[in-house]
């Protein structure tokens, strides 16, 4: 059975490693990365405490600039599917609205992560084959310099409901719209990957490991190279169906007037995705 393994950060060979694990995968596992457990930390229990108090209902999220607070009546409902997720989120962009007592905070890791995510991207471009990277219409690493978009987006799944519908799950299957998308794991399993051969293939959940993920944009600015990959998080069973869980995925988002490829520029291709999004939330 194929498997995701984490790559250590610190091996001499981690960065061709890494970015052989994306482009066999979409997907790559850190362990031993830079960004820190005590950061982390604080902003599972932060953030638990605000997803459990009422102040949430008051930065109820902006439909133009798409920050605040989602509630569960209002999540997403995956391409393709008819069924909201099973859960609540809130968008944080340093230019947005947050919580006073969660600014710091969440600058701090917000800071933390997309200067990691910027030394992958410097990875993936240095591990690119000479044929593919004549594609690219600027250096990966430029293309999130002086960017506003890049999307920190605080998850909240609740404990599962009894009178949920049949088929709703915690995230449907989907791909990411993004460059890469960086996401802490903190023990809770349930995020899957879907394999070539169709085959879902659990993500390691250690505490300490970092999940990075390709997206969209970034498959299309290497021409299908490297792999935008379908994935989505499966409902817990037992007793940790009654366990709520936090997620913190940084999703990496270029300047809008990135050239991604002939098609698109970055801009056109997330007001062309996100008018998707509105199309089939409203259907």
């Amino acid at each position: 059975m194929a498997e995701l393994i984490a790559v250590d950060y610190e091996a001499p060979n981690a960065a061709q490693q890494f970015v052989q694990s994306l482009r066999d995968t979409g997907f790559g596992v850190l362990k031993n990365h830079p960004i820190q457990s005590s950061t982390l930390t604080a902003m599972y229990k932060h953030w638990a405490d605000f997803f459990a108090g009422n102040e949430k209902e008051t930065f109820l999220f902006d439909a133009d600039k798409f920050d605040g607070f989602f509630p569960t009546r209002l999540a997403e409902t995956a391409k393709g599917h008819s069924v909201r997720d099973l859960k609540e989120y809130f968008h944080y962009y340093p230019w947005g609205r947050c919580p006073d007592a969660l600014k710091t905070a969440n600058q701090d890791y917000y800071d933390q992560a997309v200067t990691f995510a910027a030394q992958l991207l410097g990875w993936v471009e240095e591990n690119t084959p000479a044929d593919v990277a004549t594609r690219y219409k600027e250096p990966l690493s430029t293309m999130i310099q002086g960017s506003e978009q890049s999307l920190l987006r605080v998850l909240h799944y609740p404990p599962l409901p009894e009178n949920r519908e049949p088929d709703a799950i915690r995230a449907s299957a989907h791909e990411d719209i993004n460059l890469l998308t960086v996401l802490p794991a903190a023990n809770e399993p349930g995020l899957q990957v879907l394999a070539k051969n169709g085959e879902w293939l659990d993500v390691p959940c250690d505490f300490g490991n970092l999940i990075i993920n390709i997206g969209d944009m970034l498959q299309e600015a290497s021409g299908g190279y490297f792999p935008s990959t379908t994935h989505r998080v499966i409902n817990p069973e037992g007793m940790d169906a009654g366990r709520s869980r936090i997620s913190l995925p940084l999703f990496l988002h270029p300047r809008p007037d990135v050239v991604l490829s002939d098609r698109y520029t970055a801009g056109e291709y997330l007001t062309e995705r996100l008018n998707e999004l509105r199309k089939n939330d409203s259907a």
